[in-house]
């Protein structure tokens, strides 16, 4: 499957260069280089994956990280272009000169990427404030105002300026908890501890309860328990705990741990007759949390694609890849996310946080 992956890849980038060389009014030489530039910034992001950002200054790799992330986004969206305007040329509806050396062509193309990726970066930068009501038939004492997120990826591109008014932001709503469901790091502890990213976590005006992501597997499992640790966090891992008089928060870890336990494991022997609140960061056989009695899950892990139509095929691969959602008693909500991977832009998706009630009814 992979290879097949592979191949596919391989294919619609070679589509992609082959369109962007006949549509360019250049020279050879000018198409040489076009081509050229196209292909070493695609061949920068896997080579520095592969070398380590971390070997580099936090700066160039910071720019690296951005700049080759996004011409990822932007080729897939030069495919669907090209693909749209053969389409167009074969149907006789557009004329085939817009596409050989072509500078009336090449200014369409090269507009409309610029409109939609400038739109996408300043969505992104909007983060929505998702409200929601949840009523329960159990008895609390009070009501209680919960702060949920999830995928901040912080590091090389969400940089501490950033995580500074995040938390800004998040502590205007005076919440009695905070819930992050996994995936704070991004690709390394590096650029997090050097820029001491802990100690904006310490200005919440809340407690802060998380599950591990596959992201802070992928950023080295010991390092990423010792940021949480130095952030103040209470990581929540296979277990749970009581949160005043009427909560019990529950943590799974990430679902690329084979061996993790059940829902009803972690619940074993603990008081179900408490509103019971679950953290899972990829939102996998929902059906689980349900079956273990769960009150509310949050999950996120799909930012909802990132980017259309991205967020087409999440809706395939999920039960339920983006938003409220209820089976049976067990009410869901799977976050789209704070912060994102990649190049900073959302088309057709959006970056939010989630301000749940848990009220009686």
């Amino acid at each position: 499957m992979i290879y097949l992956f592979l191949a596919l890849v391989i294919a619609a980038l070679a589509y992609v260069m082959f369109r962007i060389w006949y549509i360019l009014p250049f020279g050879t030489v000018g198409k040489v280089v076009a081509v050229s530039l196209a292909v070493v910034l695609v061949l920068a992001m896997f080579l520095s994956f592969v070398i380590g950002l971390d070997k580099m200054p936090i700066t160039i790799a910071a720019l690296l990280y951005e700049i080759t992330t996004s011409w990822f986004f932007i080729l897939l969206y030069l495919l669907m272009i090209f693909l749209l305007m053969d389409i167009l040329r074969l149907t006789h509806v557009m004329p085939k000169e817009l596409m050989f050396n072509s500078l009336k062509g090449t200014l369409i193309v090269a507009g409309m990427v610029f409109a939609v990726f400038l739109y996408g970066n300043i969505r992104y930068y909007h983060k929505y404030r998702i409200a929601l009501d949840v009523k329960t038939e159990k008895k609390l004492s009070r009501s209680y105002k919960v702060l949920m997120l999830s995928d901040l990826h912080i590091g090389y591109h969400n940089q501490r300026g950033t995580l500074a008014k995040w938390i800004d932001m998040l502590n205007a709503e005076n919440a009695d908890l905070v819930l992050i469901a996994g995936d704070i790091i991004d690709i390394s502890t590096h650029p997090v501890n050097e820029q001491r990213m802990y100690e904006e976590f310490h200005r919440l005006n809340a407690p802060v309860y998380a599950c591990l992501g596959n992201h802070e597997y992928i950023s080295g499992i010991g390092k990423s328990v010792d940021f949480y640790r130095k952030a103040d966090i209470n990581l929540l891992i296979d277990t749970c705990v009581p949160f005043g008089d009427d909560l019990l928060i529950a943590g799974r870890n990430d679902r690329s741990v084979p061996n993790r336990k059940t829902v009803t494991q972690i619940l074993d022997n603990q008081d179900i007759s408490k509103y019971i609140l679950l953290l899972d960061h990829q939102p996998y056989n929902l059906e689980q949390a349900e079956q273990a009695g769960v009150d509310f899950q949050f999950s996120g892990h799909t930012h909802y694609g990132q980017l259309f139509p991205l967020n087409i095929i999440t809706d395939l691969l999920y039960e339920k890849a983006y938003g409220r959602y209820q089976r049976g008693k067990t009410g869901y909500y799977i976050s789209s996310g704070l912060g994102i991977w990649g190049g900073k832009f959302r088309i057709g998706t959006k970056s939010e946080y989630v301000v749940v009630k848990v009220k009686s009814l």
